[in-house]
């Protein structure tokens, strides 16, 4: 590709520890490296986004997750998200609306200057329209796309109709038309074959597909920051650290690692004083102030100490305000025995793309895209299948326990899943492979990206006049 863009990646927020973020870092640092110039726009930039200096950043506290308008539209077009389950009335949702489309429309004027003044070629949305949870930045980016004829690619990494928490709302025809958007000569990107036929089938979309990537040429290991870890956070050397490396969400199923770590304890007795299960990363974007106490007294039930250190951790080595060490997430992994990662529902799978890294054992849950992308590999994974009894309790066979046992004490057992682990990940879900889709999408797109670069151009022209 001989082109060289001008991009702008656009998010609710960036530089965080959750997937979009962790994902557009990898995208950031390939495309930097094939020589375009990147920019970023957020509602929340929450940790250092490498690469993207201050001057190329713009921050729109409205296109934030968590920013007032978002919770009051929430609150007013959600049912579910209500806990007064009030609906709203015609005269109300109409209102609600108009302000929405009012206040979007400042937003994309606002997105439209920044394009112009720094010359940018060609947006990436990220999510924005695909969850509601940045539903302004979800209208202002169909508007920049539809009205301003900006070149766009959507990288979409889960849908809302995947949510419950956004069925039935009082805004689907808005929905309906923005997320996504079915609009000529712009660009979708899925992570599965299974978003991509679901796409298809409901949009008549046809996306391309760039899954999760992890850099294999760079992975997680122990070095100097992170060795003292374990001496940090007070375990003992040969405690059992099971890592769960994600956030607390209740898709990802903790209560059914807790249930593991118990079981595995109560199956093999000497190991129970040892074992300890960490979560790393903090309650999520789809908060439930019930789930952690669950969580808690199920571990308490279970007799399994359970860590939560995410006040240690973050997308930056770092001190914090108390002088303690702040690790990263490839930190704790380095420090972990295996890590459980059990959900029953993901857009693709980073923790176990991280977890592989980390050349860590990984009990896994056979969630639908884990089956359709991620099994047809020649991985050596400990699965737990998605089974679950009439209490929605996953069901876990002895097997799976028997299997973490033999390879936590057998060395050349772990050695020969985690080596063939890495060498599978490093070929499919790579930094080459990535690189490899990555020019293709921007060299097959460049044609729309160049006309856009002329529209913009003319713009501020005009506008300069």
């Amino acid at each position: 590709m001989d082109n060289k863009f001008r991009i702008a990646f656009i998010a609710g927020k960036l530089g965080d520890v959750d997937g979009v973020s962790l994902e557009v870092e990898k995208w950031v640092d390939i495309l930097e490296s094939e020589g375009h110039e990147i920019f970023a726009i957020a509602g929340k930039f929450s940790n250092n986004l490498k690469s993207v200096k201050n001057e190329r950043r713009l921050q729109i506290d409205d296109l934030s997750f968590d920013s007032p308008h978002q919770h009051e539209y929430e609150q007013m077009v959600f049912p579910f998200l209500n806990k007064f389950q009030t609906y709203i009335s015609e005269e109300k949702l109409k209102q609600t609306t108009e302000e929405m489309n009012h206040k979007s429309s400042y937003i994309a004027d606002a997105i439209f200057d920044f394009i112009q003044r720094n010359s940018i070629d060609v947006i990436v949305a990220q999510n924005t329209n695909a969850m509601p949870m940045t539903l302004l930045g979800g209208l202002a980016v169909y508007k920049l796309c539809s009205e301003k004829r900006i070149a766009t690619i959507f990288h979409h990494h889960d849908f809302w109709w995947e949510r419950s928490r956004f069925v039935n709302s009082a805004i689907e025809n808005i929905l309906l038309k923005t997320m996504p958007p079915q609009i000529p000569g712009t660009e979708h990107v899925v992570l599965s074959d299974y978003a991509a036929h679901i796409l298809r089938s409901i949009k008549r979309i046809n996306p391309r597909i760039i899954p999760n990537c992890e850099d294999y040429d760079n992975p997680v290991s122990m070095d100097d920051y992170n060795s003292d870890f374990r001496k940090e956070l007070g375990f003992r050397e040969d405690d059992i650290i099971v890592l769960q490396p994600t956030r607390i969400v209740p898709r990802k199923r903790i209560e059914d690692s807790v249930r593991f770590v118990g079981k595995l304890g109560m199956r093999y007795p000497e190991m129970m004083r040892k074992l300890h299960l960490v979560i790393s990363l903090y309650q999520g974007d789809e908060p439930d102030t019930n789930y952690i106490t669950m969580i808690k007294e199920l571990a308490d039930k279970y007799e399994v100490p359970l860590h939560f250190i995410s006040d240690r951790v973050a997308a930056a080595r770092g001190i914090d305000k108390d002088g303690r060490k702040i690790y990263t997430n490839r930190d704790v992994l380095a420090n972990a025995d295996f890590a459980t990662y059990l959900p029953i529902w993901e857009g693709f799978g980073n923790a176990l793309l991280e977890g592989i890294a980390a050349k860590l054992p990984v009990v896994c849950s056979t969630y639908l895209v884990y089956k359709t992308d991620i099994r047809v590999h020649d991985f050596d994974i400990i699965e737990v299948p998605d089974k679950y009894d009439d209490e929605n309790k996953l069901i876990i066979p002895d097997s799976s326990l028997d299997r973490v046992y033999e390879i936590l004490h057998d060395k050349d057992l772990k050695k020969n899943m985690v080596e063939q682990n890495f060498k599978t990940a490093k070929e499919n879900f790579g930094y080459d492979k990535l690189r490899e889709v990555l020019l293709k999408l921007f060299d097959d797109y460049s044609y729309e990206i160049l006309a856009s670069r002329k529209k913009i151009k003319k713009s501020r022209e005009e506008f300069s006049v």
